[in-house]
């Protein structure tokens, strides 16, 4: 099956580069391995977002929400609908395998088919990749690197890994819905500066009075079925833990860039190289959008401040079709 345009990943940037796509009459297919806007699915299950409604919208559909921030639950309702309205063409639970570069165009293999493509546009975002520990125990199932809900923490002692706003809102949450302990070990002397205004001087205020206890220029570096080890700059502890927490943060699959050519500027920063303005890669005909474009800097792009990542993107390609 030939398109103009295979986009890879249906997060938000993803939708909206299919959306441009309908705009410029480009046939397009949206080729994804979970479903529609999968890291939002993944997304705890209380979470609010950051940003207000409007500025999570994309192909002019009004997103309303209850509140000034919405929560997980209306932006999928809300992409949902962007997806029918825009009758986008989207393949879901499909993981594409390999891209090569075949006689003008791209082939595209997937575990469900091989398609074919004048552009194609990478939109992966970095929430399937997490940032491992690598020390001894991180295998046990009492470890999660993704958080969902408190429920199942109630009566239990938690040990919660980083300084941001995701430690931060798991710390909170598990210690209000019943945890019988909640720890923080967090790497530097102080929160993340980014952490939400609204929150910290709630966080601050239960390390004061000890409900959540905190160990700053601290590490862990072992985790055993009953407990886990500490570094801290005092003394090497050994607390009692049921469940383990890592807020540790995500990356995006530089093994599969990698593995279809892009280039990388560094290994220090990992971000890949691109056209800042035409988003294109140093492989000809490939693009990149949205915060898959971060490498390590994971906090340089949002769905906010990237949805005109597709109207570059798309502009550019259609001046060359």
């Amino acid at each position: 099956m030939d398109y103009d345009v295979i986009i890879v990943g249906a997060g938000p940037i993803g939708l909206a580069c299919g959306i441009e796509c309908r705009k410029k009459n480009l046939s397009h297919l949206i080729i994804e391995k979970g479903t529609i806007v999968n890291s939002i699915f993944n997304y705890p299950t209380n979470m609010n977002f950051f940003s207000t409604s409007e500025r999570l919208e994309i192909g002019d559909v009004p997103f309303i929400s209850h509140g000034v921030k919405p929560n997980r639950t209306e932006a999928l309702e809300y992409y949902r609908r962007v997806k029918q309205s825009w009758k986008l063409n989207v393949h879901t639970y499909e993981k594409v395998n390999s891209l090569k570069r075949e006689e003008g165009s791209f082939i595209v293999e997937s575990s469900k088919g091989i398609y074919s493509a004048k552009k194609v546009i990478i939109a992966i975002g970095f929430y399937d990749k997490v940032n491992r520990l690598n020390i001894k125990g991180e295998e046990l199932p009492k470890v999660k690197h993704y958080y969902d809900e408190p429920h199942a923490y109630v009566d239990q002692k938690v040990l919660v890994i980083g300084g941001g706003n995701s430690a931060v809102d798991v710390a909170l949450e598990t210690y209000r819905y019943g945890a019988s302990e909640v720890t923080m070990v967090i790497r530097k002397d102080r929160l993340e500066d980014n952490v939400k205004y609204w929150v910290k001087p709630d966080i601050e205020n239960r390390i004061r009075e000890n409900s959540i206890k905190a160990y700053f220029n601290s590490e862990l570096i072992e985790i055993n079925d009953k407990y886990v080890l500490i570094k801290t700059p005092s003394a090497l502890l050994k607390l009692e833990n049921d469940f383990v927490l890592a807020m540790t943060g995500y990356h995006p699959d530089f093994d599969f860039l990698s593995k279809i050519g892009i280039q990388l500027k560094d290994d220090f920063s990992k971000e890949p190289i691109y056209d800042e303005v035409t988003f294109e890669t140093n492989i000809k005909g490939i693009y990149l959008a949205g915060v898959v474009c971060c490498g390590l800097d994971t906090g340089k792009w949002f769905i906010e401040n990237s949805r005109f990542h597709a109207v570059n993107i798309i502009e550019d390609i259609v001046n060359k079709i």
